[in-house]
């Protein structure tokens, strides 16, 4: 982006109403420009932008994209947020006649060219919304991307809400977890449309863009899992709200709008309300010296960059975002569609983006005017549950009528969509076979979230659970390459992980999650039970903080027993304290599988503690490393066959 070249890492009262001038000076010049009609509005173009994750051989995050882009050399790729990620930017182009082939085919060479770069250095790329495999030790600020623009964000949000990031989602499972920095925003990869529009018909198209935003998700969710835990739907949606919010908890009520939005009205006159709420609502996260004087300029008779309001804009992030650009020295104005995941396949996404377009397209002609007949607030709950449910969701539409999302989609909403495409110009092939594709994807139910939950379901009984996301994220890299769409995928075979080789790298690949732990204080008689009834051998004991202070091996209470300490009154008394080993050994989640073997063969002991900064992450325990050896026996014989 251009604003990286100007860009202050650290922002002091000074420079910061300094840029603030310059802000409001951008939206009285933008006001100037729609009032003398200096804004295009003869033109409708369309353009995306596609994110995606690199990965390693096995099939975990790789930080990787300065080494890829230097093999690339060009341009339209570019960096994201963390160095496992990448971002693809096409050309903008006429929308109309052969609009939708033509992007397809621009996306799959430019992917095949990411791809190729990969390969190079011994790595894949995936399209998804959440990476499967991406883990908390991934997320580290050495993972950043090391540009003044992330470490400026990075720094601002902190400063913002003094304090780490709380997450909490829940879904069929539940996530609750606490970060130091903005980087679990990595997290997520979106396949991101725009669509020009002309300054008048903007509050329209707009409000239609927010009404059509819950359908368009619910058939496109690729995103129901992080962490391991199954949450919403599309989770992207609550994890990017939560990963940039600013807002401290404080203890009387008051409204306060997050970063990132659906909004809270619908837009009455202008784009200039949306902006203008921005700047009102939300303090600038960065800022820079901005030589530009866009009033002068204007004057002159020439085009403003306006880089103090796109800088500003790029830090608010509205599902639905205005933006206003230049393209060949021509100002205008696009609706910027950040709903949707990256993935399952290029055919998805722009089946994806086809029914989009078609429905702004058909709802704009039959509507002047969508909000006389849809409230606000049916829109935006719309959209949350389209997220949480997908095509489980029960949405409002026009008028009030209530409406299962599947039924809402098929029967009315994608022959509107090809209504609006006709219109436009796009030919009845390219209808047939993205909205198609798009129609069959949601008639079946087998949206890319569905093929990830049927997946993983399938090989509950097998593996751990390090090996079947591994064998999902293996299966997407393999089923994107022929560009089928999602609802003829096959659901992921846990051979697709690759094996112990790929799957017992690191301690965190298969260590317990899923605790039984005590507090020191307790009596020893529950450890004793907790032993019995979930055939555990080794129960930490945990402080309030979560911090381990100590371990009762099932050897401690045998050894009891055989000195005749443990009788029925002794055991009464006794507390977890007083047996419990305080002089613990413990590794890393990211320490190499040789190791953890090494530590518990040189210090005889049948459990290694999993910490991170003094907290419990997990357990591994001899059982794991006899199930390992256990594949790799059973993987030498099906060579030897």
């Amino acid at each position: 982006m251009g604003e990286q070249r100007i860009l202050k890492e650290r922002v002091d009262g000074g420079l910061r109403r300094r840029f603030m001038r310059h802000l409001l000076t951008d939206l009285r010049a933008l006001a100037l420009m729609i009032e003398e009609g200096r804004i295009e509005t003869s033109a409708r173009r369309i353009g995306a932008e596609q994110e995606l994750f690199l990965v390693d051989g096995n099939w975990h995050p790789a930080p990787k994209a300065l080494d890829v882009l230097n093999s690339i050399d060009d341009p339209r790729f570019t960096t994201e947020l963390a160095l496992f990620n990448l971002e693809i930017n096409l050309d903008p182009g006429p929308f109309g006649a052969g609009c939708l082939e033509d992007l397809e085919s621009r996306l799959i060479a430019r992917l095949e060219t990411a791809r190729r770069a990969a390969a190079r250095h011994d790595l894949d790329i995936v399209l998804t919304g959440i990476l499967p495999t991406i883990g908390k030790s991934n997320l580290g600020l050495d993972n950043m991307t090391p540009a003044p623009r992330y470490r400026a964000l990075d720094r601002a949000l902190r400063e913002m809400r003094g304090g780490a990031y709380d997450f909490h989602i829940r879904g069929l499972d539940e996530l609750l977890v606490r970060h130091d920095s903005v980087m679990l925003e990595a997290c997520n990869a979106s396949f991101q449309v725009h669509f020009q529009v002309g300054p008048d018909e903007f509050p329209n198209l707009y409000n239609i863009a927010q009404v059509a935003a819950a359908p368009v998700l619910a058939a496109a969710t690729n995103s129901p899992l992080l962490f391991g835990r199954q949450l919403w739907r599309e989770t992207r949606i609550a994890l990017f709200q939560q990963a940039v919010d600013t807002r401290r908890s404080i203890h009387h009520l008051r409204d306060r709008s997050p970063r990132v939005t659906f909004g809270n009205q619908w837009v009455r006159n202008s784009v200039l309300e949306l902006f203008q709420e921005d700047v009102a609502r939300f303090r600038a996260l960065m800022a820079a010296e901005i030589e530009e004087d866009s009033l002068s300029r204007l004057k002159r008779g020439e085009i403003p960059d306006l880089q103090a309001l796109r800088l500003h804009n790029s830090t608010v992030y509205r599902w639905n975002r205005a933006c206003y650009g230049l393209l060949d020295g021509i100002p205008h104005l696009r609706i910027e569609n950040r709903i949707l995941p990256s993935g399952p396949s290029v055919l998805d996404q722009v089946a994806n983006a086809a029914f989009w377009f078609g429905l702004i397209s058909a709802l704009s002609h039959k509507y002047a005017d969508i909000t006389e007949i849809i409230e606000f607030d049916d829109a935006k709950m719309n959209f949350g549950a389209a997220a949480r449910l997908g095509l489980g969701s029960e949405l409002t539409w026009l008028n009030g009528e209530s409406l299962p999302a599947t039924h809402l989609i098929c029967d009315r909403l994608v022959p509107l969509a090809e209504q609006g495409l006709k219109r436009s110009g796009v030919t009845d092939p390219e209808i047939t076979r993205y909205l198609g594709t798009l129609e069959r994807r949601v008639a079946t139910h087998r949206t890319g979230a569905q093929w990830l939950v049927n997946s993983l379901a399938m090989m509950r009984d097998h593996g751990t659970p390090s090996e079947r996301l591994n064998a999902v994220t293996a299966a997407m890299v393999t089923r994107q390459k022929d560009n089928r769409p999602v609802h003829e995928w096959e659901p992921a075979r846990l051979e697709e992980a690759g094996g112990w080789r790929r799957n017992f790298v690191k301690v965190e690949q298969y260590m317990t999650t899923d605790l039984f732990t005590v507090h020191q204080d307790e009596p020893l008689d529950l450890v004793a039970n907790l032993m019995e009834w979930e055939r555990i051998r080794h129960v930490p004991v945990e402080d309030q903080g979560h911090r381990l202070v100590g371990l009762v091996s099932y050897r401690t209470l045998l050894r009891l027993m055989a000195r005749g300490a443990w009788d029925r009154d002794a055991k009464k008394q006794m507390s977890v304290a007083d047996v419990m080993r305080r002089d613990l050994i413990t590794i890393h989640p990211e320490a190499p599988t040789l190791e953890a073997i090494e530590l518990m063969r040189r210090h005889r002991i049948g459990c290694l503690p999993v910490v991170r900064e003094g907290r419990l992450l997990g357990i591994v325990t001899e059982r794991d490393f006899m199930n390992v050896s256990a594949e790799l026996l059973e993987q030498k014989l099906r060579e030897q066959d």
